[in-house]
């Protein structure tokens, strides 16, 4: 079932996360230590804190917090790293990465996060939401809604089973924030196929306009600061997009008909063309949001028009243009 990302990922995800980290545990533990080292900074520095900041909301000493990022904490225990949520302003799904980070399990079942920033106030953009997700469930495509800043609000099943083999990362999974998924999590050339030019060049690109267009926005910034962070990212943010927009023209930078290839995890797509497609409906410019489909191309060899069944796909005649003649049999 579809989610929306302030709630917190579907049962289905759920599960599927849980069957993809019992069976990765050597790596999972390589991973949690040295992502220990560097969530808590990543996420400081995305709120635009200092040390000082983070420690007078925790109501502990500077030097106290010093060693809380550093990792030299004897025992995290769940009252320690519910504090740091709360102060790190943390979402449902991200304090359950934090606790799964810092000590492998799940945060208590008390926990509830407060965050409401994805959800609109007004009771009639929420209805209209809840009704647009069984809309986008309908469709066999992956598909999702963002807002100016790649924050994702919604999401369907399609778009789960394409990013499932995705492992865990603090701020960077793909139902979260997609720009930063595709520039920064190590798992996103094995999704998004020609992962350079055709996805983080484009997509930096059109970070570049919104950047431009509001050059004061928290959440903006922090995604060119962890650009700037990032010496590949940062070379191709300053010198890269800037040619590319030259060879190709500004047009390329547009993601609705852009077409892309991705590696589907199910071995029935697996290497798959797709073509992008960004829709708005009035509500959802009210709302700031833009919805964007991955049209999944039929697989080689395969029959025309794939539509979802159960948990997986199978393949079935599809519609076709009423301008274009049917095949004579």
């Amino acid at each position: 079932m579809p989610h929306l990302a302030a709630v917190g990922p579907s049962d289905g995800l759920a599960r599927a996360v849980e069957e993809r980290l019992a069976g990765e545990e050597p790596a999972r533990g390589a991973v949690r230590s040295e992502r220990r080292k560097e969530i808590l900074r990543q996420r400081r520095e995305e709120l635009g804190l200092s040390q000082e900041d983070l420690a007078a909301r925790l109501r502990i000493s500077v030097r106290a917090y010093g060693n809380w990022e550093r990792g030299l904490v004897k025992e995290w225990t769940d009252r320690k790293l519910l504090a740091l949520a709360e102060a790190l302003e943390m979402s449902e799904r991200q304090c359950f990465w934090l606790f799964r980070v810092m000590v492998d399990r799940d945060p208590p079942p008390t926990w509830r996060a407060a965050e409401e920033n994805r959800l609109p106030e007004d009771p009639a953009q929420r209805d209209y939401l809840c009704d647009y997700a069984a809309l986008m469930e309908s469709v066999p495509y992956p598909s999702f809604l963002v807002d100016h800043r790649w924050d994702v609000a919604l999401t369907n099943s399609a778009f789960d089973q394409l990013f499932r083999s995705v492992r865990p990362h603090p701020t960077a999974l793909p139902d979260d924030n997609f720009l930063r998924f595709v520039l920064f999590h190590p798992d996103a050339a094995a999704v998004l196929e020609d992962h350079e030019p055709a996805w983080c060049v484009p997509l930096l690109a059109q970070f570049a306009t919104a950047l431009a267009e509001a050059p004061d926005d928290e959440g903006l910034r922090s995604i060119r600061q962890e650009v700037a962070r990032d010496p590949f990212m940062e070379a191709a943010y300053r010198y890269g997009v800037p040619h590319w927009l030259s060879s190709h023209g500004t047009e390329a930078a547009e993601l609705d008909g852009a077409v892309r290839t991705v590696r589907h995890p199910d071995p029935r797509w697996g290497l798959v063309r797709c073509r992008m497609v960004a829709e708005n409906s009035r509500m959802l410019g009210e709302m700031g949001l833009t919805r964007i489909t991955l049209i999944l191309s039929t697989p080689t060899g395969a029959p025309r028009g794939p539509v979802r069944s159960g948990a997986g796909f199978t393949q079935q005649t599809g519609a076709r243009l009423r301008a274009v003649p049917s095949p004579v049999e």
